[in-house]
């Protein structure tokens, strides 16, 4: 039987990547912050964060337009997860989107919206 010594604890981190009037308030639950203002500078910091132990990452839909390569990069590995929030200026509909598909991939069918969706 192994003691509490033994024991290894790792933990993973959260962030988020976004333009900055969007994010601050995640500072306040304790959620890393990078403020990025357009899709480059959000590549090399997802890509950073990637290998820092950070194990979820949200990224505002703004800036995920243009991050079709940087998001697929991602998409089948466990860690991190990138996932996509609306920002301050409210959803454009692509984490929506994204779930969706996660969902009909998962069970093949569309059990969120239906045929009106």
């Amino acid at each position: 039987m192994q003691s509490k010594k033994d024991w290894v604890m790792f933990m993973y981190k959260i962030a988020i990547v976004g333009d900055k009037d969007s994010i601050m308030g995640f500072k306040a639950i304790g959620i890393s912050i990078f403020p990025a203002s357009d899709y480059h500078e959000a590549h090399k910091i997802i890509l950073r964060l990637a290998n820092e132990a950070y194990a979820v990452i949200f990224l505002t839909e703004r800036l995920a337009i243009d991050m079709d390569e940087t998001l697929n990069e991602f998409k089948e590995k466990v860690i991190p997860s990138i996932i996509l929030v609306p920002d301050n200026l409210g959803s454009i509909g692509l984490g929506m989107a994204g779930i969706k598909r996660n969902v009909e991939k998962a069970i093949g069918a569309d059990i969120l919206f239906g045929k009106e969706g």
